[in-house]
């Protein structure tokens, strides 16, 4: 699936949309730099959202091979780019994914597919965690999951309450991790411990 965002009659009408918004708040259109802003936005929100265009089979790409290693396989510092469903400001962070294979591995470029294709949405965090977790537990037929997500959140930085230094943490436990603590705590002990905002 390609990255360039086609002009349809649908992205046109995005691009209509932008020219009101910016139209509504008093600029001129005409001024230079604004001329082609409707456009660049536009492109910029087809990716930012391309998520939901992607096919699951087609991030995969049958990138499962088999193993007989069943020992938490841990990728982390996954980087991530979202954006808030509530006010459509951006959330950034890192993803930690962790799973206990059964008879069968997942390449690892393709848990940074997975967490990109979910992230690529309107979305709240704590959702996310648990649509990437599901996710591969269903792809990988694995003993378990664990997704433990890091972010900021521009709707609480640029806004409203106005808190700068702010981070946010969910997890999400399937399987093994559910109920077998030390499984649990071998991934949580495992990853990065949070860092501040800045």
């Amino acid at each position: 699936m390609s990255n360039t965002p086609t002009i349809t009659s649908d992205y046109q009408e995005s691009i209509e949309s932008y020219r009101q918004l910016i139209t509504s708040t008093g600029e001129d259109l005409e001024r230079p730099g604004l001329g082609d802003t409707p456009m660049r936005a536009a492109k910029a929100f087809a990716h930012l959202t391309k998520g939901y265009h992607q096919s699951l089979d087609k991030v995969v790409n049958d990138a499962l091979f088999p193993s007989t290693n069943r020992e938490l396989v841990l990728v982390q510092n996954i980087e991530f780019y979202s954006l808030c469903e509530h006010h459509m400001l951006p959330f950034h962070g890192i993803a930690h994914v962790g799973y206990l294979p059964n008879g069968q591995v997942l390449g690892l470029s393709k848990f940074a597919r997975i967490v990109d294709m979910f992230a690529r949405r309107l979305q709240v965090q704590e959702n996310l965690s648990e649509q990437v977790a599901q996710t591969i537990m269903d792809v990988t037929g694995c003993r378990g999951v664990a997704v433990v997500m890091d972010a900021s959140h521009m709707c609480m930085m640029m806004r409203g309450v106005s808190k700068q230094h702010t981070t946010t943490r969910t997890t999400a436990m399937l399987g093994e991790f559910v109920h077998d603590n030390q499984a649990r705590m071998e991934f949580l002990s495992a990853i990065p411990r949070r860092q501040p905002a800045f």
